[in-house]
């Protein structure tokens, strides 16, 4: 059977590489390098991912496949430390003293936050799809503490729609990122960076002859013949990896569009640590951006002799206007880094970043083969339901390849 794959990131990869060997498998890109939102920038010293990364303990498909494409001896354990930046002054928050310092919250409500934490871990997710993050924190935990604390990340990464956002989706947040002890969260990553899952799985690929086409934005996909012709290629069966509205788009499909919006990351390398030896930042003051991560403060300096930090800003429709200066200006102003000390510094744009996982997400979830011979998958499959991951983006792949081996049997 010959399968075509749109889109050359981790969900299609994956897909390719259960499906190439039995079939002919082609994967259409239409960026530069396959990866999509795991691609990373290559500097004359080390190469560095565009968007900040890191997986997880729980993360079993994700560690499954880096023991699979032999990564293991290159996977660390690191600690990766957190902070809150309110009126312009960074508050850590990673061990239990330093959150007993937290100056804006009393202690009484300190105590019910680190309750509330320890029990997320056994919520009903599906019950809390229905709930708003902002309804479910208030009732729990009183305004006072979503104002102070929650009400500020919700804003940096939903804006206007935050109130609009789930339950389901906050809780998850907040249980994955509870893996932690006295020195801060435990998070893996790849020695080297993520760059060595991309190149292992490009190089198992083209030992199963799968064919990869770089720099290939599909502009149409027909159903004809019992099969697809994507831009003028037949093919058996399609797996599209790209968002909903566009698979629609380019199939002429009445697809329901999901609530998508948009990221703008600005990596940099600077010769001073804005963040004062803390991981992540997130940022409690009104700015364009709603998180700083100095990922020098979690994986060694050493490895790179300059910081590597990440501005983190998310938009719905369009981005800003002189998008890059204003991260930058504000950045530099906010933490006192002058233009001297930013070694480079790229843009990155997403048009289609991720789903806004508002109330009644899990029924928006479309079916994963909408059409004859269609199959999709992505960050809005179930598998990262109710949050996008890459350990959900690897799943998404994997059951979009048994679903298109049981159809062709």
């Amino acid at each position: 059977m010959d399968i075509c794959v749109i889109g050359g990131g981790l969900t299609g990869l994956l897909a390719a590489l259960r499906l190439s060997g039995t079939h002919q498998v082609t994967v259409l890109e239409m960026g530069d390098e396959t990866g999509g939102c795991l691609s990373s920038y290559h500097l004359p010293n080390y190469t560095i991912e565009s968007l900040y990364h890191h997986c997880f303990s729980g993360d079993v498909h994700l560690l499954s496949l880096i023991r699979e494409l032999g990564l293991s001896d290159k996977l660390e354990w690191l600690h990766g430390s957190t902070g809150y930046m309110v009126n312009r002054q960074i508050y850590s928050l990673t061990t239990p003293i330093q959150i007993l310092r937290y100056p804006l919250l009393s202690l009484s409500e300190k105590i019910r936050l680190g309750l509330f934490v320890l029990r997320s871990r056994r919520v009903n997710y599906g019950v809390l799809d229905s709930v708003t993050a902002k309804g479910y924190i208030c009732d729990r935990l009183g305004d006072q503490i979503y104002h102070s604390f929650f009400e500020p990340l919700l804003r940096s990464k939903f804006g206007d729609r935050r109130d609009e956002v789930s339950a389901a989706w906050l809780m998850s947040r907040i249980a994955i990122r509870s893996d932690r002890g006295v020195e801060g969260e435990r998070l893996g990553y790849l020695k080297g960076g993520y760059v060595q899952l991309i190149d292992a799985l490009m190089s198992r690929l083209t030992d199963a002859g799968c064919r990869i086409v770089t720099g290939h934005p599909v502009v149409s996909a027909t159903a004809a013949d019992e099969g697809w012709i994507v831009d003028g290629v037949r093919y058996d069966h399609l797996i599209s990896t790209l968002p909903p509205q566009e698979t629609a788009r380019i199939c002429n499909l009445p697809l329901s569009p999901l609530p998508y919006q948009g990221s703008a990351c600005l990596t940099m390398a600077t010769s001073a640590d804005p963040t004062d030896g803390i991981y992540w930042v997130n940022i409690g003051d009104p700015a364009p951006y709603g998180a700083v991560i100095t990922h020098t403060n979690f994986v060694p300096f050493d490895r790179y002799g300059e910081h590597i930090v990440y501005i983190a800003s998310y938009f719905s429709g369009a981005p800003p206007e002189n998008c890059e200066e204003l991260l930058l200006s504000d950045f530099c102003n906010r933490f006192s880094i002058s233009r001297e000390m930013i070694h480079w510094h790229r843009l990155r744009i997403e048009p289609f970043a991720g789903p806004v996982y508002v109330t009644g997400y899990r029924s928006m979830i479309p079916d994963p083969n909408p059409a004859p011979g269609l199959f999709i998958a992505g960050m809005f499959s179930p598998e990262n339901y109710p949050e996008r991951s890459m350990e959900g983006s690897v799943a998404a792949g994997e059951e979009i390849a048994r679903r298109v081996m049981g159809w062709s049997n």
